[in-house]
């Protein structure tokens, strides 16, 4: 049973830092107490199923009275991820993020449950698989990022142009705009909220990207939103 709750630990270790190791908000603590719980609880289930086998054993009249449901406690497992998991997705107006993260915690808990009932081949394939996806398939599968850009702006002309002439020269595809103008009481000039979603390649910065929009004097503001 020690080994079972140490491999737990290793496995929902080394998933929880490659979490965060990207800054997502459930960690290497969340993926190691949910690995191990659910390691817990499956070993916990096969002692109930083992005990209630044994009794019905020793005392012949009890069998057909005794049941024993060996995925009872299990299935809680799986509906209690679940839980926790949305409460790592962050919805606001314009992105939701966390999915990703979610879905490793569900994983993890899978993990956990093979490791506690002491399926190990499956559970370390089943770990190399999670770690492989969370880590290496963005590498592999170099396909263009999709992101929303917020922008807020004056002087709609000569702004929009030129950063519709850095995306064109950067090869990033507008996919969608929206804008909003805003005028204050009493003010005569205009601002524009825009919101472009871009089609951006794989090996583009992000961080280039902001700098070199912002280099105009009319761009107000400028952040990603997702």
């Amino acid at each position: 049973m020690a080994l079972r709750l140490l491999l737990a630990v290793v496995m929902g270790g080394a998933v929880g830092y490659e979490r965060e190791f990207k800054k997502r908000p459930a960690g290497m603590k969340t993926h190691i107490l949910v690995c191990i719980g659910a390691a817990l609880i499956a070993m916990i289930q096969q002692e109930i199923t083992w005990s209630s086998i044994t009794f019905a054993m020793d005392n012949p009249k009890m069998i057909g009275v005794l049941s024993a449901d060996n995925a009872r406690l299990i299935a809680q497992i799986v509906s209690g991820i679940g839980f926790l998991g949305a409460g790592t997705i962050i919805v606001n107006k314009d992105s939701v993020t966390g999915l990703t993260t979610a879905a490793s915690l569900w994983a993890i808990a899978a993990v956990g449950i093979a490791t506690g009932m002491g399926f190990y081949a499956l559970a370390l394939t089943s770990w190399v698989c999670v770690l492989a996806a969370l880590t290496f398939v963005s590498h592999l599968m170099p396909l263009p990022r999709t992101r929303r850009l917020l922008v807020e702006l004056e002087n709609w002309d000569d702004s929009n142009d030129f950063i519709q002439e850095y995306l064109e020269e950067h090869k990033i595809k507008v996919e969608d705009m929206d804008f909003e103008i805003k005028r204050l009481p009493h003010e005569t000039f205009r601002t524009y909220s825009v919101i472009y979603t871009l089609t951006v390649p794989r090996g583009m910065s992000e961080k280039n990207l902001l700098l070199s929009l912002s280099s105009n004097p009319h761009i107000l503001k400028i952040r990603l939103i997702n």
